[in-house]
């Protein structure tokens, strides 16, 4: 689907017409104030992150090329798969339920897309073209050096962001370490690095230069699940059309005692930046940014009108159901079970151990006899650190009837390193009654328990 443009401004997207450049009102009211608050400590913590270090590890990383994550200062591996996904459930659960309450909320105020283009790259432009009567007269006249020059200075700063932000994304991926090093190293030694931020630079240029509303409104599925999410409960920004219609304008001298508030000014088309007309009911292009809102507000207060013709209001209320009263029963049942996947996920997350293994017997082997007449297993370790400093540690098995002979000693784990060890398990013959007995190895740093593993122990008896 593509926007065009008509005489009131930006409308639908029309099948078969060529695409149109959406031109949206600047915003202005309270919610856009808010909006503006919220949005901009968003960016502030985006580009703050990654250079925020919680015990030497980054606050927040991505590492999907070394599968190394870190959330809260916390190193995640892939033994640590299972507090990943759960932690991912979260996010989606969250985002679910929160759709089901507040409508597409997120979609306008948190989203980085939204809040990119239209807190950084549209007020670039308006600041560089004027409003969107100003940019449109430009767009539609003479190639002058004026023009040229704006479409230069705009797209210069367009390309510079869309730089910074890619080095900011690629940051959360192999780390602000990792980037500060392909920066200042000479570029032949980091190709890769080069490559990867062109790439994305030239994304997001595109992204926030040319495709714009598009990506919300064709790119995005989150907007196409919003009708299976949302029901008669469910908060959005709509037209209240029994108040509003009929619409008309409202003259002096006019009996308006027949007409709705709405003065059909088409304001709240003007602003929106999909370029829907939100009095046409709810519709998937709708992002609840709230401008519409804002721009409404505006006009009822100049014509001594209730404020909100056009509001947050509930599927049920917009429909005009009878008998429909708003409940919050199903908000707060929302809201216990977030309660309990945060609360599991937390557990998982500060109960974690700070080594992660697996121990393996040694492929192919059994029981040896030696010359004393003990029995000997011979065992692989591979250990992990995740704890993100150096740790000294010691492998002492749980039952003390056995004893551990190292093949090689390591002694500590680097931060963030691995280690492979191999040793055997060692007992008197006859110690254990089966053949094979489940046994447990146990990593000790500093007199704490730190890692317990579980294997099997081959000895004669039960032969």
């Amino acid at each position: 689907m593509e926007a065009v443009v008509n005489d009131n401004g930006p409308v639908l997207p029309s099948k078969g017409k060529k695409r149109t450049w959406i031109y949206a009102k600047k915003p202005s009211g309270s919610f856009y104030n808010a909006r503006q608050y919220v949005g901009y400590s968003l960016l502030l913590f985006l580009f703050a992150a990654p250079f925020i270090k919680i015990n030497g590890n980054p606050f927040v990383m991505f590492n999907i090329i070394e599968r190394k994550f870190s959330i809260f200062g916390n190193m995640f591996f892939p033994q640590d798969l299972h507090i990943f996904v759960f932690g991912t459930l979260i996010i989606l659960v969250g985002i679910v339920l929160f759709t089901a309450i507040f409508g597409r909320v997120w979609c306008g105020w948190t989203c980085p897309q939204t809040i990119f283009m239209e807190l950084v790259f549209r007020r670039i432009e308006y600041w560089i073209e004027g409003d969107w009567t100003q940019q449109k007269k430009l767009n539609n006249g003479p190639n002058t050096d004026a023009r040229a020059w704006k479409k230069m200075l705009k797209h210069t700063i367009f390309i510079a962001i869309s730089f910074l932000i890619s080095n900011i994304f690629l940051s959360y991926i192999i780390g602000i370490d990792a980037l500060l090093k392909i920066i200042t190293d000479p570029i032949d030694s980091h190709i890769g690095g080069l490559i990867a931020i062109i790439i994305f630079t030239a994304l997001f240029y595109a992204v926030f230069a040319f495709v714009r509303e598009i990506v919300c409104t064709t790119i995005c599925p989150y907007g196409r699940f919003q009708g299976v999410l949302l029901d008669d409960q469910s908060l959005t920004v709509a037209y209240n059309e029994e108040r509003g219609e009929p619409r008309g304008k409202q003259r002096k001298g006019e009996n308006d005692e027949h007409k709705g508030d709405c003065i059909d000014c088409n304001l709240c088309v003007h602003v929106c930046p999909t370029g829907i007309d939100i009095r046409n009911g709810i519709q998937l292009e709708c992002v609840n940014c709230t401008a519409c809102i804002d721009a409404c507000d505006a006009v009822m207060e100049k014509i001594n009108k209730p404020k909100r013709l056009i509001g947050f209001y509930s599927l049920g209320q917009i429909e005009g159901k009878k008998g429909f009263k708003k409940s919050r029963v199903r908000h707060i049942i929302y809201a216990i079970i977030l309660c309990f996947l945060v609360t599991g996920f937390g557990f998982m997350l500060f109960n974690r151990s700070l080594i992660g293994g697996s121990l393996l017997r040694a492929t192919g082997s059994t029981y040896q006899i030696r010359e004393d007449g003990t029995v000997s297993n011979l065992y692989t370790l591979e250990l992990i650190n995740k704890s993100g400093k150096e740790i000294p540690f010691e492998l002492v098995p749980e039952d003390r009837k056995l004893a551990i002979q190292l093949v090689n000693n390591v002694g500590k784990l680097s931060k963030d390193g691995s280690a492979k060890i191999s040793f055997f398990l060692i007992g008197e013959k006859g110690i254990f009654e089966k053949y094979k007995t489940d046994i447990r190895v146990q990593v000790v740093s500093e007199g704490e328990v730190v890692e317990s593993l579980k294997t099997t122990f081959i000895s004669p008896s039960g032969s």
